[in-house]
């Protein structure tokens, strides 16, 4: 697998004067000697030869954007790059990949909204690290087999279901109603974190049920919008990190919240995500909801934790995961009881036409799919623990569609 460059000496910044190797005669040879072999020897030989000549550094970085743009290419964006160096490598190559990744943004094409967050989201550079992201004390052969190792990983991503933005290119007389959404969005998670932050269960209870109500007008709203005016909108996706430990459990909440607001996810194992499909104002509250979920069953089993070890009875990961399992499974059963509320006969016709519409762009994505079953789920103690915390979650139902008095 290559992309143009990769190997060729075209598009190189010039190299010394006298009998100094050109920059892209280094960058090759250490890309031929280390990049397609998986021993550690080719490895030091390939960052051995970029430590020696400084003035490669310039040509090794743009060789990094191209590598960074065949990703975007290949479907992956700047939030699963990040994931997988963090998953597979160290603290040092995630820098790096953000150093890249920043520095590629100028001259890619504009990609939406989502993509423009998880830009503003990379980790900043430490105040000693280089525009390359190396830190100052990194001696270049420790910094050379940084990159390299990075490209190596960067080299080998396999291409993933393209996503499209669907904010992406809206015509103007959108944009009202987005700015309204970005209000009501922000007050969602104003609400979430107070629930999140909170030690009094009552007022978490509260803030969250209060969310929920906003959600479910927020997706009203679109309804409403769709049954007056049909949009042009279509489905999109968006990818949620779902990463270990108990990523199985986490799945299936995930799983849990997007069918309850009739959204698809499709969890890829391997990449440590999820990929929800759904009209726009659905995804968003999918977002919000899940990670609200997911902090208030982390903290809940945290303090089920103490208590059980208060009482003398010592918790292990068996305990983790049965009580992520059974949040999960409780939340679920909550939100699919929340989601049969009755809908009047005049949205049904719309809430039916955007259903098919996901199911049929979900099928378009992932034609293969399979099912899976939760396992290790063995500790009463946790699972008993995990239900009631999902009872606690308060999940509210959805309040009945209507049109609005015109």
């Amino acid at each position: 697998m290559s992309s143009s460059g990769h190997n060729g000496r075209d598009g190189g910044t010039g190299g010394p004067t006298g009998d100094g190797p050109h920059p892209a005669t280094t960058v090759d040879r250490a890309f031929r000697t280390a990049l397609y072999a998986d021993d550690d020897t080719a490895l030091d030989t390939g960052a051995s030869l970029l430590a020696s000549d400084p003035a490669s550094d310039t040509e090794l970085a743009r060789r990094g954007r191209e590598f960074v743009a065949q990703a975007w290419r290949r479907g992956w964006q700047p939030a699963d790059v990040v994931r997988i160096v963090r998953r597979e490598l160290d603290d040092v190559h995630v820098r790096v990949a953000a150093a890249l990744i920043r520095a590629q943004a100028p001259d890619d094409r504009p990609r939406g909204h989502r993509w423009a967050a998880q830009l503003a989201e990379l980790a900043q550079p430490d105040e000693t690290d280089d525009s390359a992201g190396r830190p100052a004390r990194a001696d270049r052969f420790t910094h050379a087999t940084a990159v390299l190792e990075l490209y190596r990983l960067l080299l080998r991503l396999p291409a993933l279901e393209p996503l499209d933005d669907p904010r992406h290119g809206h015509k103007a007389q959108q944009e009202g109603h987005r700015k309204g959404d970005s209000r009501m969005l922000t007050r969602i998670r104003a609400l979430l974190a107070k629930a999140e932050a909170t030690d009094y269960p009552a007022e978490a209870e509260a803030l969250t049920e209060r969310a929920q109500q906003l959600m479910a007008r927020h997706s009203v709203d679109e309804a409403l919008l769709d049954a007056r005016a049909p949009s042009k909108d279509a489905p999109g996706a968006c990818r949620i990190g779902v990463e270990p430990p108990y990523e199985q459990a986490k799945a299936v909440l995930l799983d849990a919240v997007a069918t309850a607001n009739h959204c698809r996810a499709v969890w890829n194992e391997p990449f440590g995500f999820s990929t929800v499909v759904g009209f726009e104002a659905d995804l968003e509250v999918v977002e919000l909801l899940y990670t609200s979920l997911l902090v208030q069953a982390q903290s809940a089993m945290a303090k089920a934790e103490a208590a059980q070890r208060a009482g003398g009875r010592k918790r292990t990961k068996t305990f983790r995961q049965s009580f992520l399992a059974a949040y999960a499974h409780r939340v679920g059963d909550r939100l699919r009881a929340a989601a049969e509320t009755p809908v009047t006969d005049d949205l049904l016709p719309v809430l039916a036409s955007r259903a098919v519409a996901v199911t049929d762009h979900t099928d378009r994505m992932f034609p293969r799919t399979t099912t899976t079953r939760l396992r290790g789920v063995s500790d009463e103690a946790g699972w008993t623990e995990g239900a009631e915390a999902a009872d606690r979650a308060q999940v509210a139902n959805r309040p009945r569609l209507s049109r609005r008095p015109e």
